[in-house]
């Protein structure tokens, strides 16, 4: 893709914000309004035209106007934020709560998941904080009829997992518990991801069993995760926001009103989904925490990986003793966010509450 100048950079942000702050495709003439631009409306046209060749923009109507499109948000997101943060006098109030609920760390989840919500002003989750991810420890199979076997997993938090398999032909006891053996000497402390790595390398039979209890690890994960979110009314329902904005003009309100409607309601229905059916969330919440990449993460459109996700973006974060005791928070709603405040939300918030866990946990060195 061609780059864009910076001019249109400059362009390509005040059209992102503008569109955030309200709902209805930019036009050069109301850039040369708002902003006082020392450069003509043809000139904007332009370098409009340009961005809309880049694939960072389109015109969504018949209209001179333009909206960002996913690749723009993505490189607004990667080049164009800066590192914003919260005002100081947000960071005092959003610690000062927290403080009010100490050692209580269900009220800080549930305190966490509106604070998001209202400082971004969309929908917000907060998974509880486990030992994550679970860890292989070993496992037994036992024959036990024909071609059936039974596997028995435990895992080094103590949980035992116990699963039936039919193997393609029987495989008398010696062999299984040899199978046995192998796998417990090479998986032993591995999570989920590090054992189908080492599945690959192996015989079928093995492959087949490192699997399944990759599976199982993955299962434990997801079973000891509780979610808790808030925030989908501000997406939902456009009047609620439009409270928070203080516009009262019924006018203008119903044209926004109208204009929220149409711009967000597949990034909200998207969203709403996501958040009643777990398991799309549960496997990108498991990727976040076993990922290596530390701090604040943006997913917009789905990364063109999760088509249930095309009109929705997600910023999130671990936060916890890394390694020992860790959860996930963050924003998510349409694709229309205003990607400065959730970050910089996201980002404080998780500070906080990693804070505070390594006051009353350790570094991790503490049992549970």
């Amino acid at each position: 893709m061609t780059e864009p100048s910076k001019r249109q950079e400059y362009i390509l942000g005040l059209i992102v914000r503008e569109y955030v702050k309200e709902p209805t495709p930019v036009s050069s003439k109301a850039l040369v309004e708002c902003y006082g631009l020392d450069f003509s409306s043809a000139t904007i046209r332009n370098d409009m035209a340009a961005l809309e060749e880049m694939g960072l923009i389109t015109s969504p109507h018949t209209s001179a106007g333009r909206v960002p499109t996913e690749a723009g948000y993505r490189y607004f997101v990667q080049k164009l934020i800066g590192d914003s943060e919260l005002l100081p006098a947000e960071q005092r109030m959003i610690r000062h709560q927290f403080h009010q609920s100490r050692l209580d760390v269900e009220q800080w989840l549930q305190l966490a998941a509106s604070v998001l919500a209202q400082t971004a002003r969309t929908a917000s989750l907060v998974t509880a904080p486990a030992t994550s991810p679970a860890r292989f420890k070993h496992l037994e199979l036992i024959s036990t009829h024909g071609r059936l076997v039974l596997m028995i997993l435990v895992l080094e938090c103590g949980d035992v997992r116990q699963q039936m398999l039919t193997l393609a032909e029987p495989v008398t006891q010696e062999r299984l518990s040899e199978i046995a053996a192998q796998i417990n000497s090479q998986c032993v402390e591995t999570g989920s991801t590090q054992m189908r790595a080492k599945a690959a390398h192996q015989p079928p039979l093995d492959q087949e069993i490192i699997e399944l209890a990759a599976e199982l690890l993955e299962q434990a994960d997801q079973q000891h995760r509780i979610i808790y979110s808030d925030g989908l009314v501000n997406i939902l329902d456009p009047s609620y926001l439009l409270d928070r904005l203080e516009i009262t003009d019924p006018n203008r309100r119903d044209d926004l009103t109208k204009a929220l409607m149409e711009a967000d309601s597949s990034g909200a229905r998207q969203t709403l989904r996501l958040l009643q059916e777990h398991s799309l969330l549960e496997a990108i919440l498991g990727e976040v925490l076993s990922s290596d990449i530390q701090g604040v993460r943006v997913m917009i459109g789905g990364e063109g990986r999760w088509e249930e996700l095309s009109h929705t973006s997600m910023v999130l974060s671990r936060y916890g003793v890394h390694g020992y005791l860790t959860g996930t928070l963050g924003v998510l709603g349409p694709t229309r966010l205003h990607y400065g405040r959730a970050i910089s939300a996201v980002r404080y918030v998780a500070s906080l509450i990693t804070d505070m866990m390594i006051e009353v946990y350790g570094e991790g060195n503490q049992p549970l």
